[in-house]
């Protein structure tokens, strides 16, 4: 494993993405078309995944009914998905592991190492610094 793979091996990605499961909270999705989360959610969606807005504003986006915290959705979520800067990113990967998700995905640029030492330590796979939307095509192929 080099360098570059400590924090995104190619077998977790691939784990998280194919295997994990389809409900993705992706914390900052908001109806801002503008940010980057609103076309990676539009990506994953593409490829089969249920995505959840968690943001303040508690938004549809995408269809989907928006929650204000990752504690406030109803139902299970497989992979929290992280567009959050680094200094907020770790509670929220925090929280992913009070919900009882299987997976942290921390953003392009969201780098936390601590918190990706506690949340592989809780059990869950996590990714850091790396984009599903790149990933996934990759991955799969075109959708």
């Amino acid at each position: 494993m080099n360098a570059d793979d400590t924090y995104a091996a190619p077998s977790t990605i691939r784990r998280i993405l194919q295997d994990t499961g389809d409900t993705w909270a992706v914390v900052g999705l908001s109806g801002n078309r503008s940010r980057a989360a609103y076309g990676v959610a539009e990506v994953l969606q593409r490829f089969g995944k249920r995505v959840v807005p968690v943001h303040p504003k508690a938004e549809t986006v995408h269809g989907e009914q928006g929650y204000a915290s990752l504690a406030d959705i109803p139902f299970p979520v497989d992979v929290v998905d992280v567009f959050v800067n680094s200094e907020l990113a770790g509670g929220v990967a925090d929280e992913a592991v009070a919900v009882g998700a299987k997976a942290v995905w921390f953003q392009l640029g969201v780098v936390d190492p601590d918190a990706f030492e506690r949340t592989r330590a809780a059990g869950l796979d996590m990714v850091m610094d790396r984009c599903p939307a790149i990933e996934i095509p990759r991955l799969v192929g075109p959708a």
